[in-house]
């Protein structure tokens, strides 16, 4: 039987991104790029003439998921979309992807999806299509403006790739070495992003805290730097920024979430272990003394601040021991959040060949027992917010009539009943109870500036 040909020139087109925020924010740029070139979004995969599977590398399921998607576009009649694979998954396997599924049609690494349109093209003669070059930062350059975004909140990437080599993690080998893109612009795409409407801006990275650059005027800058520039637009009210390396956490960055009000307190910086064997066997560089000291030095220069985190359960060779040492770090820190996994093992990691890997019914056991306490710290943050007065950004739509979805400055997210209210409006309300994992809210009596 011959396999369904894709439309030659598709004029629709539908993005569809799993995993990091990096690649929510990829994803939109993608979309934007397509546009300015007089294509047009389909609301969904169903309706386009191209679907674009901008992928995450980061577990096995993820990859999975992609295959299975990929397996699921061929359509009743017969016809079936242009398919793109973009992103880490893309990267890692290039044309393997096309091999293993051959209704793919173009393969685009992280770093190469500039050349998408042309990408498009070969495709569209029957040519093949794979690009997972990485060029320094010409993406960057070759991107169109920032178009007006009709929402409150965007992420804008600021630093791409990583140069710690963890042994679990394949980001070095799918994004490359880590690159900062020049102040300039990056206070220009933030513009762009304000003058569209845009209120809080989210900055991006692998170690988003590993920025690094020259100002305006020729002067060496890091992040702080940076933060403390972007503050200075005034119609941005909030900025924040994930994910931060231990490793990369300067003085200056710490002393700005205590003198940058528009810095908001919440800190998202990943441990992954409580334990300094299984610390220096993921080659995290760091310790577990070193990390609190870090996190005392952040809530001495902001004492509110909220810390958020990430955890590997049974990373190979872990005993119930050293386990229970990441229970005891979650429960010393107090985390008003955290994203926990189970360890997956990586193609072409060091820890995938490592001695010692853990049976899944264990690790298992030890998710849940650690999401419980996760749960619990979680849970007590919340209630303790219970009686407070606080500004939200309204985000989003409720599931009822005149209900708005907002966050605080901790991330957390707060219901609240405001039908003379609109998305974008930040205001005051009065939290007055607390679930697991959002708020109720009041409006108070007067509207934040």
């Amino acid at each position: 039987m011959n396999r369904p040909l894709p439309p030659k020139t598709p004029a629709t087109f539908h993005v569809k991104s799993f995993g990091c925020q990096m690649n929510v924010y990829d994803g939109e740029r993608m979309a934007e790029m397509l546009g300015e070139r007089g294509m047009t979004a389909a609301a969904d995969g169903n309706d386009a003439d191209l679907v674009i599977l901008n992928t995450c590398h980061i577990r096995e399921k993820a990859v999975d998921k992609v295959y299975s998607d990929i397996g699921r576009m061929t359509r009743e009649d017969g016809s079936r979309p242009m398919i793109a694979v973009a992103g880490c998954v893309a990267q890692a396997e290039g044309g393997e992807i096309s091999r293993r599924a051959r209704t793919v049609d173009i393969v685009v690494g992280p770093q190469a999806y500039h050349r998408l349109p042309d990408l498009i093209a070969k495709a569209g003669r029957g040519e093949a299509a794979v690009d997972t070059d990485m060029p320094a930062e010409s993406k960057f350059g070759a991107l169109p403006a920032r178009t007006k975004q009709a929402r409150p909140t965007a992420f804008l990437t600021i630093m791409e790739g990583c140069d710690k080599f963890c042994t679990y993690c394949v980001v070095p080998y799918t994004r490359g070495a880590e690159i900062s893109r020049s102040w300039g612009t990056i206070l220009d795409e933030a513009k762009a992003l304000v003058d569209g409407g845009v209120k809080e801006i989210t900055l991006l990275g692998q170690n988003v805290n590993a920025w690094t650059g020259e100002d305006d005027k020729g002067r060496a800058q890091g992040m702080d730097g940076l933060v403390r520039e972007l503050a200075k637009i005034d119609a941005l009210k909030r900025i924040r920024y994930t994910t931060s390396h231990p490793n990369d956490m300067s003085d200056g960055l710490i002393a700005a979430h205590g003198d940058v009000d528009k810095l908001m307190p919440f800190l998202h910086l990943p441990v992954q272990s409580g334990n300094d064997r299984i610390l220096k066997a993921m080659n995290r560089s760091h310790s577990v003394e070193g990390y609190l000291r870090l996190i005392d030095r952040v809530r001495a220069a902001r004492p509110d601040i909220a810390l958020s985190g990430d955890f590997i359960v049974g990373f190979p060779g872990e005993t119930e021991e050293e386990f229970a040492d990441t229970l005891r770090i979650v429960d010393a820190v107090g985390y008003a959040q955290c994203y926990s996994f189970k360890y997956s093992p990586r193609p072409g990691t060091p820890a995938a060949d490592m001695d010692g890997q853990i049976p899944a019914d264990v690790m298992d056991d030890r998710l849940v027992r650690l999401q419980a306490a996760i749960n619990r710290h979680q849970v007590g943050f919340n209630a303790a917010t219970v009686g407070r007065r606080t500004t939200i950004l309204l985000e989003r739509a409720g599931r009822y009539p005149g209900q708005l979805i907002g966050k605080t400055p901790w991330l957390q997210s707060v219901h609240v009943t405001a039908p003379d209210q609109a998305i974008g409006d930040m205001i005051e309300v009065d939290i007055i109870s607390a679930g697991p994992n959002s708020l109720a809210g009041e409006i108070g009596r007067r509207k934040a500036a």
